[in-house]
């Protein structure tokens, strides 16, 4: 039950930080109030909904819960009222978005599991749900996704959810497994962020 609980209390935190990624994104490209809230609601739930869509559980489960509503509410509202402050939060909302990252990744691998996936497409899932939301995001801003740029971003959600299908027959206890490989997704990011880290380009003749 503790376990469970700090999942979703982690989920709740990512929720609220990729929907002030949405509301951010909106805000530069001068969005009003309606387009804020469109742009947080699909960065935060976008790649969750799409994975139980795609499995079949529904309704989704923001449907089921709505406190995700509350909070992506809640975020889009604090972000537009404090944004004369996010150039001295940048690294705080980076660090806490890798941290949703890691683990939205480990409960989109869960939760197809949960529904009898084989693992590689559990781990699809996984990147689907931790990455889709904000590729959703870049697309109705008209920018070029992050996950299809060199960043480390959609690769280090691959690693985690590999190295969770790859754990799950050993042995140890969930919880175990669910920090380790959260943390493999959440150090990747970082290292990415502050070491300029990257997968080589792909350039043309």
């Amino acid at each position: 039950m503790y376990g469970k609980m700090t999942l979703y209390f982690l989920d709740l935190l990512g929720t609220a930080v990729f929907a002030a990624t949405g509301a951010m994104v909106a805000a530069r490209r001068k969005l009003d109030l309606f387009g804020a809230l469109v742009l947080a609601f699909v960065t935060a739930v976008g790649g969750g909904t799409i994975r139980d869509a795609i499995l079949g559980s529904t309704p989704v489960f923001w449907i089921n819960d709505p406190t995700y509503i509350e909070v992506i509410c809640l975020a889009t509202a604090l972000t537009i009222l404090g944004r004369r402050w996010w150039h001295s939060t940048r690294y705080v909302i980076l660090v806490t978005d890798a941290l949703g990252l890691g683990v939205f990744t480990v409960i989109g691998v869960e939760k197809a599991l949960s529904f009898n996936v084989s693992p590689l497409p559990a781990v699809i899932m996984g990147v689907l749900t931790g990455a889709g939301g904000g590729l959703i995001r870049d697309v109705f801003a008209g920018r070029v996704p992050m996950v299809l740029r060199h960043e480390i971003y959609a690769t280090a959600a691959i690693a985690g959810g590999l190295l969770y299908v790859l754990t799950m027959n050993f042995g140890l206890s969930r919880e175990f497994v669910v920090i380790c490989c959260a943390s493999v997704v959440f150090g990747l990011r970082l290292l990415a962020i502050y070491s300029n880290f990257s997968l080589p380009r792909v350039s043309g003749p």
